[in-house]
């Protein structure tokens, strides 16, 4: 079943539950009672068991246990089915998600291979349609055009040292908390981990930090496809668009003129289409990666203990890696399509099968972790899935996690006596094929009074330098000013064509 206001855009009640966690395993539960049935009788074979779903509310109140069951089940490999009963490979071996990371020539980023989309099952109306239509972006591309737009972006992030960078996130980390600290109450989602990547990344990209909230209202709507999620991208591609003009006149040191100056030779559109993939991209990843850092840091007083700011041993960087290792922001990606007949974790892969990459599940692969959360875990590494590897691993996750570890130590710090404001069980999660969104984290702290700005370098000639507020001020009082009418939000009616791309993160 699709929305009613546009068949591009799946139903809620088909393909996203509202979940709520468990107080003892921290992981989310469905309220949702209907479930569909686990297998289609068309895919059944005598002896072996049914073909699970990666939809509906079996897979959207405990993935994990899901991906537990397949595992024992199929092994490392798993055939399963994703929306309107399509068949796919689910790769659930940590082994197994790296050779398919890193072997483009077997396993491609281009979906024009599939033989779904070539034989009609997965048409233009169908809910995967989305996050499969092929696009002339690096996320699309392998060999020598995805080296090319691949290397502006990696060059052109490369650029930025790491200590600008923190000192930008530290100020805007301290701007947020004013906003809120004299409360005593805030709620972190909307109020901190969803607001501090896009302040970051639009310092990053050179864009006045008036547009932040702006720009993050439509992000998040542009991502769970709202009915006003045309006019939300089409905000966002029009700064983009004009950000790209601006800087081809006077370019900064930002990272729009970098990618714009970059000898790769990036067109107007490329620009404006991949400065798009790197905002929501670290908006998204970033966002779900503090939220879910904070709630178990609040939710699990021997872990928040163990830090060494608080006498501990361990540090708050090595707790975001367990959360990336035990909470991947995207608990999986779709897809790589298999160029030719090859064989992976014991699977017969013909040419043109879709294989979605199990994040999570290879995170907790017991080949990799016999013991999770002992002394000899995993976890304790950088060498999670949580950002791809290979080719097509995350340009950002340096950037990301930096925003991740400063702005949580900074609040830590500035509200040492934080705590949940309801009970842990009441807290909610939006579960989908590809992450669990924590909906809402309530605190309450003890009031205290604003602190002086903490200074932070701004990019010299960007518009961001134009926009420094006073000593004392916050981001609230910033914000005063709206964007100018040039950049007002479209009317609905144009650019219909981008609901097609709206749900590809949240609601899939």
């Amino acid at each position: 079943m699709t929305s009613p206001n546009n068949p591009f855009i799946p139903s809620p009640t088909d393909f996203s539950t509202n979940s709520v966690v468990n107080s003892s395993t921290g992981r989310a539960r469905t309220e949702t009672a209907t479930a569909p049935p686990l297998g289609c009788p068309a895919h059944r074979s005598s002896g072996a068991p049914a073909l699970r779903r990666l939809f509906g509310a079996e897979a959207e109140s405990d993935p994990m246990g899901l991906y537990e069951r397949l595992r024992r089940e199929h092994g490392t490999v798993a055939p399963v089915l994703v929306h309107g009963d399509v068949p796919a490979w689910l790769v659930l071996g940590y082994h197994e998600n790296l050779e398919v990371m890193r072997s483009p020539s077997r396993f491609s980023r281009d979906s024009r291979l599939w033989h779904a989309l070539k034989d009609g099952k997965v048409g233009p109306d169908h809910p995967l349609a989305p996050i499969v239509a092929w696009q002339p972006i690096a996320v699309f591309v392998d060999g020598a055009e995805h080296e090319r737009l691949r290397g502006a972006l990696n060059d052109s992030l490369g650029r930025f040292t790491s200590r600008g960078v923190r000192r930008h996130i530290t100020r805007f980390t301290h701007l947020l908390i004013d906003d809120f600290t004299t409360d005593g109450c805030a709620e972190l989602v909307d109020q901190f981990a969803e607001r501090l990547p896009m302040l970051v990344m639009t310092q990053l990209l050179g864009m006045p930090e008036k547009y932040e909230p702006q720009l993050v209202e439509a992000a998040r709507d542009m991502i769970q496809g709202t009915e006003t999620a045309v006019s939300s991208n089409a905000y966002i591609m029009q700064l983009l668009d004009e950000l790209v003009a601006e800087k081809r006149i006077a370019p900064g040191p930002d990272f729009a003129s970098w990618l714009i100056e970059h000898h790769s030779k990036l067109t107007d559109t490329e620009a404006a289409q991949h400065l798009r993939l790197v905002l929501i991209a670290a908006f998204e990843t970033t966002a779900n990666l503090i939220a879910n850092t904070l709630r178990r840091l609040l939710t699990d007083r021997t872990l928040r203990s163990s830090l060494a700011a608080r006498g501990g041993h361990l540090s708050l960087p090595a707790a975001v890696e367990q959360v990336l290792w035990n909470e991947p922001p995207f608990t999986a990606i779709f897809g790589r399509w298999a160029t030719g007949d090859t064989e992976l974790g014991g699977q017969h892969i013909k040419a043109g099968d879709a294989l979605i990459l199990g994040l999570a599940a290879g995170n907790m692969d017991p080949a990799i972790r016999t013991n999770p959360g002992g002394p000899d875990d995993a976890s304790a590494n950088s060498s999670h899935l949580a950002f791809s590897s290979g080719p097509h691993e995350c340009p950002g996750r340096t950037i990301g996690q930096a925003i991740a570890d400063t702005g949580i130590d900074v609040l830590l710090t500035r509200l040492p006596d934080i705590h949940l404001a309801v009970p842990e069980s009441e807290l909610r999660i939006n579960s989908s094929l590809m992450s669990q969104h924590l909906v809402e984290l309530p605190v309450k702290f003890t009031p205290s009074p604003r602190q002086p700005e903490f200074s932070a370098p701004f990019l010299p000639g960007s518009p961001a330098a134009q926009l420094q507020p006073s000593a004392g001020q916050s981001v609230s009082d910033l914000e005063a000013g709206s964007a100018p009418a040039a950049t007002t939000m479209p009317d609905p009616q144009h650019l219909r064509w981008w609901k097609r791309v709206t749900a590809w993160l949240r609601r899939l």
